[in-house]
């Protein structure tokens, strides 16, 4: 009779949070016994150090039918400071008055590192990072946010051990399992994830971080489990990585100094392609790092105001000249200003319209600011007060195909329009799928390829500030955009004798903008990527 493959996720699940909670010497009474029938002469796993990668082949070859308990701050993650993560959770989940508090009480217990232990240290890191957050707004940081944040701190090396077994055991000593989760998980592929839970009531967590104890469990389920252990050697001789590899056979642990020669994990080797995440923060708040944002913080302030206002009062060339010497910069490639103006179509004897993919809800405003004059674009879901602070006329669509058409035909009877097939924003070299709507319009279409940097702040999201969006993009130190408006191409084509219908023109249009920024195409849409980070389908509260 064939076997639930999700009993054997639950029995891995029950086993290691069994041992890791009963004390040491009853392991050891069991290990004695499990080392008789296996061979194994002593009761201690056989220590190794060096990472699982670096064995020979017929050990690699070994480790395809063994079970790993992964230490995952030890073995998978290059940097020794679980401090960002924490910091990403105070300030995504609970606001920047969470996250200075958070920063205030680390930096005095580094100050008093030599007289508290390291267990005292995290439970106040929890408490200060934890208390009286809502479960929901937790789960979606660690669903949304972290996993970015986690994929950048990743070695080669351990991933490479890690993809090299059978299955995996996820073990987190210091991060709560509500924040490494989904990482592990969707990942990583790790088989099952035990770590410390956070204390809860009616659905907020009151900070208290809990001892693993899942009560008294028998390991007749695992009997015959061959398992090795992966994690650090920095630390090993505390109770906890005892405890985490007392069952393991052998026990690979790398040291700081091979830590520290670790790669980097490329993106194109990512075991699952980041293409959608959210939270405001586009850097890793390191101490230092974080330090630096709140010395800024006062100073940005001021300055977003008055970026926000000269890009909405002034003429397009005095604003660009004014923001780049605030630090904004604007960069033009292929400029159409003072090119000889094209005929018009007979069939819009008026407007162009301009299709481009989606950073941020200032796309269109830099696309007018480029071509200096005024444009109009689409929208939906956005926020009545980017609306009314928006520089240029927009439309906004209400996802009924006839109802958009005509309001699109309106307002290219009045002039340019500026369109944004994605539906959506995408912060990375990723193109969602183009709506083919607007390219049923007219004849012929310019394309625009837009790329942004922003160094401190994203700005767009998926949750309910979305209008401040604008207001993030411009707090950035130096906030940057490069234009390049390319060829026009005709949406009418015939191909062997048949006219091309217009979700291959959307493709086609996808495609090459793609090519010229070198951004990969793919299927998703908005409602792909609001359903992963938000939960629902895109549709945000326009009265906002």
């Amino acid at each position: 009779m064939a076997s639930d493959p999700s009993s054997g996720h639950t029995n891995f699940y029950r086993f290691v949070r069994r041992w890791l909670a009963n004390p040491l010497g009853h392991h050891q009474h069991h290990h004695l016994r499990r080392s008789t029938s296996t061979g194994i002469s002593s009761s201690y796993p056989r220590i190794i150090p060096r990472c699982p990668s670096s064995s020979s082949a017929q050990d690699r070859d070994r480790f395809r039918q063994e079970t790993m308990i992964l230490d995952v701050e030890g073995g998978i993650l290059m940097s020794s400071s679980t401090f960002p993560y924490f910091m990403l959770v105070a300030m995504e989940a609970g606001g920047f008055l969470r996250g200075f508090i958070m920063l205030c009480v680390h930096l005095v217990l580094c100050c008093l590192a030599p007289l508290l232990p390291e267990e005292v240290k995290l439970k106040v890191m929890v408490m200060v990072c934890f208390f009286g957050l809502k479960e929901k707004k937790v789960a979606r940081v660690a669903r949304a946010a972290l996993p970015k944040h986690f994929l950048e701190d990743v070695g080669m090396e351990g991933l490479e051990a890690v993809r090299g077994v059978k299955s995996v055991v996820g073990v987190s000593r210091v991060i709560p399992r509500v924040m490494v989760k989904p990482f592990l998980e969707d990942y990583l592929g790790v088989d099952v994830v035990v770590g410390r839970e956070v204390k809860m009531i009616r659905g907020f967590y009151v900070g208290l971080l809990e001892n693993m104890n899942d009560g008294r469990l028998e390991l007749a389920d695992l009997e015959g489990e061959e398992m090795i252990g992966f994690g650090s050697s920095s630390g090993y001789s505390g109770h906890d990585h005892h405890h985490i590899f007392s069952w393991c056979k052998e026990v690979y642990l790398v040291t700081p100094e091979e830590k520290r020669k670790w790669s980097p994990l490329p993106r194109d080797q990512y075991p699952k392609p980041l293409i959608f995440h959210d939270g405001r923060l586009a850097f890793r708040p390191t101490l230092q790092a974080t330090l630096a944002m709140f010395i800024w913080l006062p100073f940005s302030l001021p300055l977003t105001i008055f970026r926000t206002l000269i890009f909405v009062t002034l003429p397009y060339p005095v604003s660009v000249a004014i923001g780049s010497v605030t630090g904004v910069r604007t960069r033009v490639i292929n400029s159409p200003v003072g090119q000889a103006k094209p005929d018009h179509h007979p069939k819009n004897p008026k407007g162009h319209l301009y299709v481009c993919n989606h950073r941020t809800l200032l796309d269109p405003v830099y696309i007018a600011a480029m071509l200096n004059k005024k444009v109009s674009a689409v929208t939906y879901s956005v926020s009545r007060l980017s609306e009314w602070i928006s520089p240029i006329p927009t439309i906004r669509l209400t996802r009924d195909r006839d109802e958009d058409r005509r309001r699109m035909e309106e307002a290219l009877r009045q002039g340019d329009l500026v369109v944004c097939p994605e539906g959506t924003t995408c912060r990375e070299p990723y193109l969602l799928r183009f709506s083919p709507l607007s390219l049923e319009l007219v004849d012929e279409v310019y394309l625009v390829a837009l790329v942004n940097w922003s160094d401190m702040f994203y700005g767009n999201s998926t949750g309910r500030s979305k209008w401040l969006d604008s207001f993030y993009y411009f707090m950035n130190p130096r906030p940057a955009y490069d234009v390049e408006f390319m060829d026009k191409m005709p949406t009418r084509m015939v191909v062997d004798g048949k006219t091309c219908e217009s979700k291959h023109v959307a493709n086609m249009v996808q495609g090459e903008i793609g090519r010229v920024l070198g951004f990969e195409c793919t299927k998703f849409t908005r409602e792909n990527k609001y359903l992963a980070l938000a939960g629902n389908r895109g549709v945000v509260d326009a009265n906002q």
